[in-house]
Formats: structure tokens, sequence, C-alpha cells
């Protein structure tokens, strides 16, 4: 079992659990697997958000990999999939993003993207962990002219820009409307000036929301976790659609113009349909995690799609397409990624092709997110120690527990557990037609589980 890393890099309280040593550490077992294979000095890209223990990490892991022999690019504020673009288009040996994502300031993390701008699999995690805990981590020194250097490299948020012009600028200035109005909810997080400087230079007309980001207030009570201010925002203002992003921007979830909630299903199916129309869905075939709604299978059913689906983690939902070939996957929580584009969930790239779809259409959002008919779910967490997440699998009387569900919804729903790999959690998640019952059977499995286990 791995001791660092989880289901999203490693993340925890900064500093005290998360500590400038054991950053230093992460940076060069990293610097030294990620790159042991190359004949030059490894060039490191570094990115954060706006969290106020940023630039303490962010100083540690500089550190880390000066003192292998690393070279760092500091690319200051920015989002993880920017990260991740620049990377592979830089041709940099690796990157870090320094982010806790969705959780809350207290919180911070490190994710590893391998030169190819994705995420590293568990296999080359769990290779760092091993130099970490070995002997080998204190012979990783580099010394005289062979020691790193660092250098500011912020501007480079500019080619992150260049690319969603690219994409989208000709059919955004086809079908643009004067009336057709965003609203932007950007967590106080990662995107707080890019996602603004991207809708202006489209010209696409926004307002935007929670962009005055203070280090303590990166998701709070806003963005992608929390949609009640967005939702209000929409309304209020007659707005034509609300997007929201987490705090690293690699999420979006979007609200239509009557205040309702379009998940990451419903634009997984959005976007399924609209490539399969031009042609461009590969293998007429997409990819969800087991957390995707029952909907969406039946939506899959009914428009001759395919739709294969994996164990929870965008890195899950990445493999499945890289490994089968295909270029649409994604999971409820917002993570969508587009293979064509960009090889990691990217807020913002999802929400402009969600707004030129909605263009192009000439159609109103909630009237193209009533794609697919949404079971009602039920999630619910439970709080748990980390060294207990698992052990609800050997529990005899929750196995009953879970059996016992299962066979009473038969095809009309469907029994989750799984352990958070971000948080000391057990989510229990139930879907079915009657959302009072499953509501019931939630709560005393999650009371079970809850009584059993602390």
């Amino acid at each position: 079992m791995r001791r660092y890393f989880g289901t999203d890099g490693i993340r925890r309280i900064a500093n005290t659990e998360l500590t400038p040593d054991l950053v230093y550490k992460v940076a060069k077992a990293g610097a030294y697997v990620l790159a042991k294979h190359t004949d030059h000095a490894p060039t490191i890209l570094i990115g954060r958000d706006t969290r106020l223990s940023g630039t303490l990490i962010e100083s540690a892991m500089t550190a880390g990999f000066l003192s292998y022999g690393a070279n760092v690019k500091l690319l200051g504020v920015m989002p993880t999939p920017a990260v991740a673009y620049l990377t592979k288009k830089l041709k940099a040996d690796a990157s870090v993003v320094i982010s806790a994502s969705h959780n809350t300031f207290e919180f911070n993390g490190v994710k590893y993207f391998s030169n190819k701008g994705m995420k590293i699999s568990d296999e080359i995690e769990e290779e760092i962990e091993e130099v970490m805990d070995s002997s080998k981590i204190d012979e990783l020194n580099a010394v005289h002219h062979k020691i790193g250097i660092s250098e500011n490299a912020t501007d480079l948020i500019d080619e992150y820009i260049v690319f969603f012009r690219k994409i989208f600028e000709d059919n955004i200035e086809k079908y643009n409307n004067e009336n057709f109005v965003v609203g932007l909810d950007v967590a106080n997080g990662a995107t707080y000036k890019i996602a603004e400087t991207v809708f202006r230079k489209l010209g696409i007309n926004y307002k935007i929301i929670n962009n005055n980001p203070n280090g303590i207030n990166i998701n709070d009570n806003c963005g992608s976790t929390h949609l009640e201010g967005l939702k209000k925002f929409v309304v209020e203002n007659k707005l034509s659609l609300g997007i929201a992003y987490d705090g690293d921007g690699d999420r979006c979830l979007a609200i239509d113009e009557k205040g309702n909630e379009i998940n990451g299903d419903t634009l997984l199916a959005i976007f399924a349909k609209y490539l399969q129309e031009k042609g461009n869905l590969n293998k007429d075939t997409f990819v969800a995690t087991i957390m995707s709604n029952l909907g969406l299978n039946k939506f899959s059913e009914e428009n001759n799609l395919n739709l294969r689906q994996t164990k929870v983690g965008d890195r899950y939902v990445l493999e499945e397409m890289l490994n089968n070939g295909y270029n649409l996957g994604g999971e409820q929580s917002g993570h969508i990624i587009m293979l064509d584009y960009n090889p990691t969930g990217d807020g913002i790239l999802t929400s402009l092709m969600l707004i030129q779809i909605l263009l192009e259409k000439k159609l109103l959002a909630s009237q193209v997110c009533n794609i697919i008919d949404v079971y009602p779910q039920v999630l619910i967490n439970v709080k748990v120690d980390n060294c207990k997440k698992n052990e609800y699998e050997k529990d005899k009387d929750i196995q009953d527990m879970v059996e016992k569900i299962k066979k009473e919804f038969s095809n009309q729903g469907r029994v989750v557990i799984r352990p958070s790999g971000t948080e000391p959690l057990i989510r229990v998640m139930i879907e079915g037609k009657n959302i009072d019952e499953i509501t019931k059977k939630a709560k005393d499995l999650a009371k079970l589980i809850e009584n059993k286990l602390n």
C-alpha cells in the first residue's frame, strides 16, 4: 500500500503533514525517477494555485529539484491543464502542480506530470515512494556546476491563451450572440485571471464572481463544489449560462439559464452526441467511471454510443482512453478529457466547448442539457481514519447489508462504496428511482460503516 500518493497526487494539511522536508524529498525522488533515462539536465515546470501555502511548497519543491541538478521554470499561479499543456508543448522532462484542487485552503498537494503532459502512473508513483524511503535519496545531490537553476516563466501563460484562440476563435466569432452572457465563478483559484482573459479575447460576454483570491478563500463556498451562489447569480442577472471551475481549474460544472445544475455526466452526453454528429467521436465510444449516473448508460444505448466505465479517478479514465484509442472521457465531478486537445481535464476548454455547442445550435442551455434522464443519487461521506478506509471490504456485517441492498434494487439502481483517494472518508453512493427509498438505505449503510470502523 502506498504511503504518500493517493488517487490525485499527494494531498495533506500544508506545513504540518505536507512539510517542506517531505516536499523536498518528493522533488528529488521525482526528478530522479522521471528523468533517469535522459542524458541531459532535466527541465521541470512548476505551477500552483492561489492558496496561502503555495509559495512555501513551491520553494521546497524548487530546492529539491535544484539540489538534484534539475532546472526549474516557475510558472506561478496557473491552472493544472495549462501546466500539462505547456509541459508537452515545451518538451519539458516533467512538471508539478502544487494544488489541493477542490479542498479548503489549509490543504495543499503535489501532482506530477510526465513529459507527455499526463499524470504519472501508479507504478511511477510507487517507484518515487521507494526512492524517498531508501538510502538512495541521500545520494541524489548535484555538485559544483551541476546544481540546477530556476527562472521565472509566468509569461508562458500567453501560450495557453493562444491554444484556446486556435481552437475556438473562428466558430465563436461566427456564431456569437451579443445577448448570450455567461456567469463565471472562478473559485478564487488558479483560473481567476486567465479565464477572464480568454473570454475577453474570444469576445464572449461575461460577468465574473469569486475572482479576488487572498490565499484562504479558495473554494470557500464557491466554485464547482459550491454551486448555490452561481445559481443565484445566473437567475438574478438573467444570464444565458453559468460556469464554475474548481481551485486548480481542471474541473468545470455549469448552470443553465433556469438555475439547474449541469454536471459532468450531462456534459459528457452533450459532447459525445455533438462529436458523433460531426464524425469526430473515435469508435463512437466515450469513457466514464463507475460513479456516473445510470441515465448515462441509458442515453448511450438509445443513441448507438458505447460507454466504457472505469474505477474512480480521471487517471483511470485517461488510461482507458489511451489504451483503446478513445478521445472523450470524464467524471461526474466535471473532469472532462478531450484528448484531441489536452491530455488532462481542462475546465476552461470544457466550458468553451459547451458554449460553442449552444451558440452553434442556437439553443438555450436548458434545451441542450435535458439530453439524459438523470436517476436520483444519494452520496454520503463517512469520516474514518485513513488507515481504516479499506476495512469495509472485510467486514461481514457491512458486506451483508451491501448485498441485501443490491438484491432489492436489482436492475433499477446501484450501490457503490469506495474509499476517498484524497480525504479520510468512505463514500457511500446509492442510485435508484425513488429518492426517499435510496436516501434511507444510504443513511442506514453509512451509519453501519461509521459504527463498525470508528
